[in-house]
């Protein structure tokens, strides 16, 4: 009796394999960029390099992308499985916005990905709605991919036309940045505009951390001078701590989380494990205290690009309960003639603003940065004292 051929397994793009699982741990709860690293760590950097393109442009457009899937699709995006949306997701981005991909191996990869997932018989479907999309180029705008709450917010604050100027920032890749301080640039470092910080278009950082210019500009408010007492109240991971010890301050740091606490050792100061909500277990006062506060992040959507699909309204009472529970311990252990810098990478005025004026803190002095008028993430700071 003949034996029938052995039907041979369609080859599958590393990257793209990589790039599908990456986003269906982060639609489990995962952060993309963790996940990520673990997923792609063995391919080759050019891989490595397309599954974290196909990623981070699949999470930052993924509204603008289901609103074209919308249109190629009779069944509504809410109810298609995860994995089949996933898949659409990542080939319509890759149809979209990768030039260098050929549409055929798009296609091809996307299908077979659903039929590996488990879902065979969604394969036809897939296939159908991708080669409609190649078609007829259906477009939906981009401001699709910001929630709408979250645009109104925005306008509300800022205006419509700066509003939708972040928005649309968000969807960019954002700019890689190095903490210099006082040494020695590496080769193509471009300075900006607050002290010690470099852009680095390409290339390693050597010994120099990546830390966005948004971050950086927050310490050089706190004005610190050598032998100052110095907190830093929300200290993991230690970026601003690090950037603070260049000025010659006495410091400790202080963190709720003994896993993240353990990180900041290598820093050489005192670290206090505590909530920072509570009475604080130091005897002595501050002369300068930075709150850097657990927050949205909604200044950071082009990094971290799965906040927005997380987040709802509902989120923010309690994270401003926090916030000010946090500044207002901050501004029990300052030295008499003291300030407190207290910061968010949130745009939101109920993490900022109103946190601030809940805390009954005297202000001097508050500062936005905001994604796509100023370099870098959105960040939030007021100079403070009582």
């Amino acid at each position: 009796m003949p034996v029938p051929p052995r039907t041979q397994t369609p080859k599958l793009a590393d990257a793209r394999q990589a790039a599908f699982a990456t986003l269906l741990a982060v639609d489990r709860g995962a952060w993309s960029a963790e996940s990520l690293a673990t997923k792609s760590q063995y391919l080759d950097p050019r891989d490595a390099a397309l599954a974290s393109d196909i990623v981070f442009g699949t999470l930052r457009r993924r509204g603008e992308l289901d609103a074209v899937m919308s249109k190629c699709s009779n069944r509504p995006v809410a109810e298609l499985d995860v994995n089949v949306r996933i898949s659409l997701e990542m080939a319509l981005y890759q149809l979209m916005f990768l030039d260098r991909v050929p549409d055929h191996a798009v296609v091809n990869d996307a299908v077979e990905l659903t039929k590996r997932a488990g879902e065979a018989s969604a394969a036809p479907f897939v296939n159908a709605v991708l080669r409609r999309a190649l078609r007829e180029h259906p477009e939906a705008s981009e401001l699709n991919s910001t929630p709408d709450w979250i645009l109104r917010s925005w306008t509300r604050k800022f205006g419509p036309v700066i509003a939708k100027g972040i928005a649309r920032a968000s969807l960019v890749q954002p700019r890689r940045y190095i903490r210099v301080g006082v040494g020695v640039p590496p080769e193509g470092a471009i300075p900006t505009d607050v002290p010690g910080c470099y852009e680095l278009p390409t290339g390693s950082p050597g010994q120099y951390r990546f830390q966005d210019i948004g971050s950086q500009a927050v310490v050089p408010m706190l004005d610190l001078q050598p032998g100052q007492k110095f907190l830093d109240l929300c200290a993991a991971p230690g970026n601003k701590t690090a950037q603070a010890l260049e000025s010659g301050v006495d410091a400790v740091a202080c963190e709720l989380h003994p896993s993240r606490a353990r990180g900041l050792k290598s820093l050489g100061i005192p670290v206090v494990v505590a909530d920072a909500r509570a009475a604080l277990p130091f005897s002595r006062k501050f002369d300068r205290i930075l709150v850097d506060a657990p927050c949205t992040g909604t200044g950071t959507l082009s990094r971290n690009p799965e906040i927005k699909w997380r987040l709802t309204p509902d989120d923010l009472p309690d994270l401003h309960a926090r916030q000010v529970a946090i500044l207002k311990s901050a501004l029990g252990q300052l030295a008499p003639g003291g300030l407190v810098v207290y910061s968010t990478c949130s745009l939101e005025r109920e993490e900022n603003e109103d946190v601030v004026a809940a805390s009954g803190a005297r202000v001097l002095r508050t500062v936005y940065r905001l994604p796509g008028r100023d370099p870098g993430d959105g960040f939030f700071a007021a100079v403070l004292t009582r």
